[in-house]
């Protein structure tokens, strides 16, 4: 018998005694009087085992039955391993048809000796700051170095934001680091959902900010102000406000969401056979509506704060990396490896000694911008340089003698190698041995 049973049998037997009334041993027992006279019914009758519950040792009704128990616990350690409690749930409801709560999903993993797959740290005290009360008022991002794919593909970085309203992700992307052009597409994919945020909360990474130990350039020095990062440049073009964190604690929304994408995501990419950076993004725009259908909450005010893009402004001549450029005298710029040809101006007169901007845009493209204009360019015809470099290329490619298409594979440290991939030469050097190895 209980505490509490064996404390009504005490009462009960002072009742029946005639040492308290029924009022007496309810008030003693938090019971009212006919349940106390039912109870003295049960305990004349039976004595002490009638004051024991009628369901104590019978098996409830509503139990899980075995086989769903033993697929539960089958497919946390299969199809599924790895996902929390929640998290595997949700998996099971949608993917496999077995509607359980996370507390019944729990209970059958725990009682089967199967631990949770992600430790959770003592809790610490700390102060919770509010929310923004508009969406749009403040987006957290950063970036998370993670083993997303496991064994299957490279390390890749997700770079994303979320709302600090709403809590919802508001572009992701999968790279191959973390780079400015990552943030640059994320920044982008927002503006296009949702429009332009008041403010952006960062951290004071090279990719927000110049170092403050680095020393000024000549061009800095004259104008006594440091040059902005290409993302700080897009955020000023915005009329975006940037906030640099002072601790990766005070970005708590962000932090706190890689811990779930870093638990989830990783599961959710293995089922999908995610295994390169195509499939992982591909995964990843699948992934993303869930995450904000399950984690979002509403904002204090339902009046959102996001606002148009500015008039005048273009999305992907904004969110693109820019160069200044100064035209050379054959009327050329230079990108790297890559020579592009400007075409004359009116008139016939010559481009030579201009300023220019080159903007490499995200989808690939190169485009010259003479701050009135964009100027069509084609690539330029290869210099003695780049021929000579050719020449030399196509004769190394040969075992013995000079012979242009050779399929002999160059080694690890052939002049060949440093040719850039994806520039005109690597291209046209590719294209030649490829329609040499067929005519053969």
């Amino acid at each position: 018998m209980t505490t509490i049973e064996q404390r009504r049998g005490w009462v009960l037997t002072k009742m029946v005694a005639g040492e308290l009334t029924a009022a007496e041993a309810g008030d003693l027992l938090g019971l009212s009087e006919r349940s106390v006279w039912r109870l003295k019914g049960r305990f004349m009758t039976e004595g002490p085992a009638g004051l024991v519950h009628r369901n104590r040792g019978r098996v409830s009704p509503r139990r899980i039955d075995e086989p769903t128990r033993e697929r539960v616990r089958a497919l946390a350690q299969g199809r599924y391993d790895g996902a929390n409690d929640s998290h595997l749930a949700e998996l099971l409801a949608e993917e496999e048809g077995i509607a359980l709560s996370r507390v019944s999903v729990r209970r059958i993993l725990r009682s089967a000796g199967i631990a949770s797959p992600r430790r959770r740290r003592p809790p610490r005290h700390r102060s919770r700051r509010d929310r923004m009360p508009q969406a749009g008022m403040l987006l957290q991002t950063d970036g998370s170095r993670h083993d997303w794919l496991g064994e299957r593909g490279p390390r890749l970085t997700l770079v994303a934001a979320i709302d600090d309203a709403t809590g919802i992700i508001t572009g992701a992307t999968f790279r191959e680091q973390e780079d400015a052009a990552g943030y640059l597409t994320v920044l982008r994919d927002t503006i296009r959902r949702h429009g332009v945020p008041l403010a952006v909360y960062r951290d004071r990474h090279g990719i927000f900010e110049t170092p403050k130990g680095m020393a000024l350039t000549l061009e800095e020095q004259l104008v006594d102000r440091r040059t902005p990062t290409q993302f700080g440049r897009a955020l000023a073009e915005l009329g975006v406000g940037s906030i640099a964190a002072q601790s990766p604690q005070a970005k708590g929304r962000i932090e706190r969401a890689w811990g779930t994408f870093q638990d989830r995501l990783v599961v959710e990419l293995r089922l999908a056979g995610a295994c390169d950076l195509a499939s992982a993004n591909r995964a990843l725009a699948r992934f993303v509506p869930r995450f904000n259908r399950r984690f979002a909450v509403p904002p204090a005010d339902p009046e959102p704060a996001w606002r148009p893009l500015p008039a005048g402004l273009r999305l992907d001549a904004v969110c693109c990396l820019k160069y200044r450029r100064v035209v050379a005298r054959d009327d050329t710029v230079r990108a790297g490896a890559t020579i592009l040809q400007l075409p004359p101006r009116s008139g016939g007169r010559t481009n030579a000694g201009r300023r220019v901007e080159l903007q490499l845009r995200l989808d690939g493209r190169l485009v010259v911008w003479d701050g009135q204009r964009t100027v069509l360019v084609r690539p330029a015809p290869a210099d003695p340089v780049q021929l000579r470099a050719l020449q030399h290329a196509r004769a190394d490619l040969g075992t013995t003698a000079p012979s242009v298409g050779s399929t002999a594979i160059p080694s690890a440290t052939h002049p060949w190698r440093h040719i850039k991939p994806g520039t005109k030469l690597y291209e046209r050097i590719e294209k030649e041995r490829l329609s040499t190895s067929r005519t053969r």
